[in-house]
């Protein structure tokens, strides 16, 4: 695998940004690891951090780097500060960044497929929230999505209220039956007739975000989502994120070359 670490200027941010990025690698010497490469256009998982973390962080506690070798498939891992992947109402414009030109950017400098069959989303936490919302909104360019313990029930009026940074994130107002709802959002897309993206949902039954996630299981039960659930002993922590990470990408719908 190649590890790059992109130092770029973004637009919609008007900032200097990061971006740490896997990719496939041809190599038959490297021990320990078994590398897959082809020609092409590399199959994408976008993967999201969490609110205390940054784009460096799923490298530095997990192995992910050899396990996405054997599969063949690019892992771009942004850096969107604490923005719960939304156009804030106090700051700067995370959800367009993360949806528009971060794909454009990425797909510019690497091999990328855009093909929605090739491009995936998955996130721990605040990112677990930013990949289903992704794929949610934008089921046209994203065939399957993965949340870990994510916040799943981010309009729920006592969290909500109860988070001081949310009014700077959402606004003032109330955020149910909107573009940040998940809820909504799945309703929404649950009616749309277009292929509807792949659902993966995890979380240990001592994480303390466990209750909203139970809220989003019921709501994906009723629906007509592809949707695995599993849960299972474990906290919030990376030992949890560590396991459930291969988990995610053994049941990503992977293309045979």
């Amino acid at each position: 695998m190649a590890l790059i670490q992109c130092h770029f200027y973004s637009e919609v941010l008007e900032l200097n940004t990061t971006m740490t990025v896997i990719l496939p690698q041809h190599t038959n010497t490297q021990i320990g690891k078994q590398n897959v490469s082809d020609d092409g256009n590399y199959p994408t998982l976008y993967l999201l951090h969490g609110r205390t973390d940054d784009d460096t962080i799923w490298l530095r506690r997990t192995s992910i780097e050899r396990y996405v070798a054997p599969l063949g498939l690019a892992v771009i891992m942004p850096q969107v500060h604490l923005s719960y992947y939304t156009d804030m109402a106090y700051g700067n414009r995370y959800f367009t960044f993360i949806s528009e030109e971060l794909p454009s950017i990425a797909q510019s400098f690497f091999h990328l497929s855009n093909e929605r069959e090739d491009n995936f989303v998955a996130g721990l936490s605040m990112g677990g929230y930013g990949a289903m919302k992704l794929a949610l909104r934008h089921p046209d360019r994203f065939s399957a999505a993965a949340s870990l313990s994510g916040v799943l029930d981010i309009a729920n009026e006592t969290w909500f209220r109860t988070n001081k940074s949310y009014p700077l994130i959402f606004g003032e107002d109330s955020i149910k039956g909107s573009d940040n709802d998940l809820l909504w959002l799945l309703e929404k897309c649950d009616k749309m007739e277009e292929p509807k993206p792949k659902l993966y949902q995890c979380c240990g039954t001592e994480d303390f975000l466990y209750e909203q996630n139970s809220v989003f299981r019921q709501t994906c039960e009723k629906m007509s989502f592809d949707y695995t659930y599993e849960e299972g002993p474990g906290t919030h922590d990376w030992a949890y994120w560590d396991a459930k990470i291969q988990d995610v990408l053994t049941w990503l719908p992977l293309r045979q070359s």
